[in-house]
């Protein structure tokens, strides 16, 4: 199968190189030229032979379709997209918040939209070279297509698990980016901040109001689910480990508040629900400057 990705950043090089394993041609199709793609992980490093494409009209069709864009930037992959949907290739969305098929409602797609989720601690370090700190998992809408996803992927080192509670596995990852990143993106540390009692604490209560409002929109998430969330963050997962949108700010590239926080508060006034917490965060987030930073 020939698998076109669409972006380079952390989350598109590690799924390269698991659509490698698993026995696939990949072209990876970005706005930044690079050389090779290596991906980096505990076991070691490793060149992924995938094609590198700048321009739409260089790539020919594929069999399915990876966009791994963060949200404000899925404008930029239009001429990707119509280059590469012959309304037969699948289009897998991979990408955090809950508007999936929203981000794309505009590209007046043919194929058959996968939403998907993704769960790892991936970073591009620079163009072409992406560290993966743990291991990937993925879950997806289940369904025809997406059984067929998870069996493309399969034998690989990616877990693909098709979901029948999609909209629940939705808000459950809203609630893993909805305090920390964010959060480290405004004090600029990694996730050892977290660990701070009083930042625990403005987590618990960041996360509280979100499963009020994941609740009001039929995801079935208890308190519970974002009390194991936060100290999964704190006891699990590597303290130096960061966020998305700590290594957006780093860059200094626009993060994705608006289209993770953004739409918890528009929904919130939906159903009413008071969340000052995160409304606080959005605002300060609004007012940061993409700035690159030296790392943390």
């Amino acid at each position: 199968m020939h698998i076109a990705i669409i972006g380079s950043g952390g989350i598109g090089g590690v799924l390269a190189a698991a659509a490698h394993a698993a026995g696939h041609e990949v072209t990876l199709c970005v706005r930044t030229p690079f050389d090779r793609l290596t991906v980096e992980t505990p076991d070691g490093a490793a060149e992924i032979p995938a094609t590198v494409a700048t321009e739409p009209g260089s790539v020919r069709g594929a069999d399915w379709i990876l966009l791994t864009t963060k949200v404000q930037d899925v404008p930029s992959a239009a001429g990707w997209l119509q280059r590469l949907d012959d309304g037969r290739a699948p289009i897998v969305v991979v990408q955090n918040g809950v508007e999936h098929r929203a981000s794309v409602a505009g590209m007046d797609l043919r194929g058959p939209v996968l939403p998907a989720l993704i769960y790892v601690a991936a970073e591009r370090v620079r163009p072409g070279h992406v560290v993966r700190r743990s291991p990937a998992t993925m879950q997806v809408e289940a369904g025809p297509v997406g059984e067929r996803f998870a069996e493309l992927l399969s034998g690989g080192p990616l877990t693909v698990r098709p979901t029948g509670n999609f909209r629940t596995a939705m808000w459950r990852k809203m609630l893993t980016n909805l305090a920390p990143n964010p959060i480290t993106a405004l004090t600029l540390r990694r996730l050892d901040v977290l660990a701070e009692p009083d930042v625990r604490e403005l987590c618990g209560g960041v996360l509280a109001e979100a499963v009020e409002v994941a609740r009001a929109e039929g995801a079935d998430l208890t308190h519970a689910d974002a009390e194991q969330v936060l100290d999964d963050y704190i006891n699990k997962f590597p303290p130096t480990n960061g966020t998305s949108m700590l290594y957006d700010r780093l860059a200094g590239l626009p993060t994705e508040h608006e289209h993770i926080t953004g739409p918890l508060i528009r929904l919130a006034e939906k159903h009413g629900i008071p969340v000052p917490l995160n409304k606080t965060l959005l605002t300060l987030m609004r007012a940061l400057r993409p700035t690159k930073l030296p790392p943390v």
